[in-house]
């Protein structure tokens, strides 16, 4: 197969905005419809090329689809581990840097988590087992970090493992259920995000910091009653 120069797309663009144009479609497709249902054809006819240059470019679905996964995965996981190793007076709660590193990240394309999380991938194929490994490092930060939305009463710290276990979460599984919980807490916000194109990064961060007040609130009262 004949190979175009590296400095020459089509059309005049250079081959690298070229390619560029084609992972930010690629990326939309596999977001919003998934592996299963996205074909080359949709995604060459939505940067304006041909399937056979999406092919010379990329190679098969698995190969653009991994182009993709790949710098959303890398950016997700430096976004989460500095939010997570963030630390000083003023800081915000622990599930709160998260969100907002998230919110941060996801800003220019907010459907690039749902191809990290896409469900149609091909059980066993290399697109699943990518996406797999930075699923289980996102959820190993989230076993870490979740114990961030539990906070202590009137204080806003997180509580910390002897405070779990005092208060009677001493159970290893409440952690894992809380993990995925959290998972998809964070689905849920990003796909209501994605549906709110005027909430900037900042004013979701604020708006989750409300609605955990809100629960806490909540919870505080029932416990009263």
């Amino acid at each position: 197969m004949t190979t175009l120069p590296s400095r020459a797309g089509t059309k005049g663009v250079p081959r690298a905005a070229r390619e560029q144009q084609v992972l930010a479609a690629a990326t939309e497709e596999f977001g919003r419809h998934g592996f299963e249902a996205t074909t080359m054809a949709a995604v060459a006819a939505r940067v304006g090329v041909t399937k056979p240059l999406l092919h010379q470019y990329f190679g098969s679905k698995q190969d653009l689809y991994l182009a993709c996964l790949t710098p959303v995965g890398d950016r997700l996981l430096d976004a989460l581990r500095a939010a997570m190793a963030e630390h000083g007076t003023g800081s915000p709660p622990t599930a709160l840097r998260v969100l907002r590193a998230l919110f941060t990240v996801l800003d220019a394309q907010r459907t690039a988590w749902f191809v990290l999380y896409d469900a149609t991938l091909p059980p066993g194929s290399e697109a699943a087992q990518r996406a797999a490994h930075y699923r289980s490092e996102i959820d190993d930060l989230a076993t870490t970090g979740t114990a961030g939305l539990l906070q202590s009463a009137g204080t806003g710290e997180p509580l910390g493992v002897d405070a779990l276990q005092a208060a009677g979460t001493s159970d290893p599984l409440d952690a894992d259920a809380l993990k995925y919980a959290w998972r998809g807490l964070c689905g849920a916000l990003v796909r209501w995000w994605v549906n709110h194109p005027e909430e900037s990064p900042e004013a979701m961060t604020q708006r989750c910091a409300r609605l955990f007040a809100a629960g806490r609130t909540l919870l505080a009262t029932s416990d009263g009653a």
